[in-house]
């Protein structure tokens, strides 16, 4: 019987996300085992800072990879949106399964929508994305940090007395949630991440055989979107230390359309363009020049606080 090792994080949206993926290739090789080496990450043991006070990129991937190269495990499996634009030597990302919804949820305490929050609504978020572009559209809103595991952050919704808190609408849907989403906000709104939505199959770059096994899961549409996404990601060196957003489409004549967005932390400035085409990578490239030529490169090389002339 033909076994693979499967390093995930040990939270509960990991654990559910590693097992759809192991369903999934269950169905498509019938005689495949599976065993679990769960990893406990840096940004899992970091808790009481903000994730973009802790610096460095891989915060929950670094330790997942080590798990590869070192051969005590075969893939990973990983919220896209946590892997850095350059993957460890040596690995590669092997499978992109079909999206699931990229958009941001907003969940409130009293079933109110974003812009039905009374004034002065405290909001919690664990992201400089979703701080600047909910100040973008409710300067009045307080923004409360928030860290923790998806089933944490809806117990501190009640606990800390917050009026909602927005997580990835991916993350409810997967732990089977969805009622609890009070609004799921627009890409006009909140753009989301670069790779929300999407699961990251990352494996050894010369092992063939989990690469042929993971052909079976990999959506080329899905996979395309990423490609952009992740190539402005590169372009732009960006991580959860600035305001950075990046949302792909992929069309039904193959084009990808890709729209990002890099704002303050404060919500006072943002710069927004988009571009779409036949070639990924290009887009990605192209939407990062033209976020520059607007200033970007001032936020991303500063304080996330930056404000125009400042």
């Amino acid at each position: 019987m033909n076994k693979l090792r499967v390093a995930t994080r040990t939270s509960a949206l990991a654990l559910r996300q590693t097992q759809w993926v192991l369903d999934q290739l269950h169905h498509w090789v019938p005689d495949l085992a599976f065993e679990l080496v769960p990893v406990v990450t840096r940004g899992d043991r970091i808790l009481d800072v903000a994730l973009a006070q802790i610096g460095g990129k891989g915060l929950f991937v670094s330790e997942v990879e080590a798990q590869l190269l070192s051969g005590k495990a075969d893939l990973a499996v990983h919220s896209l949106k946590d892997v850095p634009a350059e993957l460890a030597p040596g690995l590669v990302l092997g499978g992109i399964p079909v999206r699931a919804d990229a958009r941001d949820a907003l969940v409130s305490a009293r079933g109110q929508g974003l812009a039905d929050l009374p004034p002065g609504a405290r909001v919690g978020t664990s992201s400089l994305r979703r701080t600047a572009q909910l100040l973008l559209q409710r300067p009045d809103l307080q923004v409360v940090p928030l860290r923790g595991n998806i089933d944490t952050r809806l117990r501190k919704l009640t606990s800390e007395g917050l009026d909602a808190i927005v997580l990835a609408a991916a993350g409810l849907e997967r732990m089977g949630w969805s009622e609890r989403i009070t609004e799921r906000l627009a890409p006009e709104v909140c753009l989301p991440a670069v790779g929300q939505g999407v699961l990251a199959l990352e494996c050894r770059a010369d092992d063939t055989r989990v690469l042929r096994w993971l052909e079976a899961l990999h959506d080329p549409p899905t996979a395309a979107a990423a490609r952009a996404e992740r190539a402005l990601l590169a372009a732009l060196n960006g991580g959860c230390q600035v305001p950075l957003a990046g949302y792909a489409q992929t069309m039904p004549n193959g084009e990808v359309w890709l729209r990002g967005l890099v704002a303050s932390a404060d919500g006072r400035w943002c710069v927004r363009a988009e571009a779409h085409g036949m070639d990924p990578e290009a887009v990605g490239q192209e939407v990062a020049r033209r976020l520059r030529e607007q200033g970007a490169d001032r936020l991303l090389e500063t304080t996330a606080t930056l404000q125009p002339g400042g």
